[in-house]
């Protein structure tokens, strides 16, 4: 049964058709758009490896073992990767449900909520990969050593993003209004890349508050990311990686629960 309520024969619970045209969709309106969606996905997350680093970096020398702007631009990936999937997860989806009615249009078609939740999930999962390797470069321009494990740096912002993406679709489906979103980036998103490792070993923090980070999803990404950089850790990273698909798998099944909730029951 589709969106629109028309019994159809489904051979898979995902059919590639579904995806494709979720897919075409998306690339579409990215050609149109991509210059605005690019820069304020990149400028920012470079802004802060900037400030951050010359500034602090004027006073501290070395971070964890580390040059300051080498530790802040790994690190920082996972801010950009952050900003580019949260944000659009939970506007855009948002304003396409209430607004444009896209997904009522979009689920007339034989594609099930669950295809349109993945697709557009996976969709701004691939962006945030690539926009989140945009700080790490300016970091290399200012020092930071090139490494064959830099070439991981996409998937783990990739894995990282579709997570953040579906906190965003499901966060989407559960507000009363749009405004509702400042609570969200306020009380839950500032502390997440505030406290997940980026501008500050969390070893510094209180033993209580270290516990809490196992909980981030942006710690495990900016360890992965270090770890990439410099010097994979295997049994860690495995951890570090496990956290983040849990973390994606769990934000699926909310997204797909509530957004179906929403569009159809």
């Amino acid at each position: 049964m589709n969106g629109a309520g028309t019994a159809t024969t489904r051979l898979r619970f995902f059919e590639p058709a579904a995806f494709a045209g979720v897919w075409k969709r998306e690339t579409t309106l990215f050609k149109r758009y991509w210059r605005s969606t690019t820069f304020s996905s990149i400028v920012e997350p470079t802004i802060y490896l900037l400030a951050f680093g010359f500034g602090f970096g004027a006073l501290i020398s070395q971070v964890a073992g580390f040059r300051y702007i080498e530790f802040l631009g790994t690190g920082i990936v996972a801010t950009a990767v952050l900003f580019s999937s949260v944000f659009a997860g939970m506007f855009n989806t948002f304003v396409r449900r209430v607004y444009q009615h896209t997904y009522e249009a979009i689920l007339a078609a034989p594609v099930d909520v669950h295809e349109l939740v993945t697709a557009e999930a996976a969709w701004t999962a691939t962006k945030a990969g690539v926009y989140g390797c945009a700080p790490m470069l300016v970091a290399v321009a200012f020092g930071l050593d090139l490494s064959w494990g830099m070439l991981l740096v996409p998937l783990i912002g990739f894995l990282t993003g579709l997570g953040f993406t579906l906190f965003g679709m499901w966060v989407s489906a559960i507000v009363p209004a749009i405004d509702s979103f400042s609570y969200v980036n306020s009380a839950v998103l500032t502390p997440l890349f505030l406290v997940a490792g980026t501008f500050f070993p969390i070893d510094q923090l209180p033993s209580w508050a270290q516990g809490l980070a196992q909980l981030n999803p942006l710690y495990h990404c900016v360890e992965l990311v270090r770890d990439a950089v410099f010097g994979l850790q295997p049994l860690d990273d495995l951890y570090h990686a496990g956290a983040l698909a849990v973390f994606a798998l769990l934000m699926w099944v909310l997204a797909v629960r509530y957004l179906r909730r929403r569009l159809i029951d």
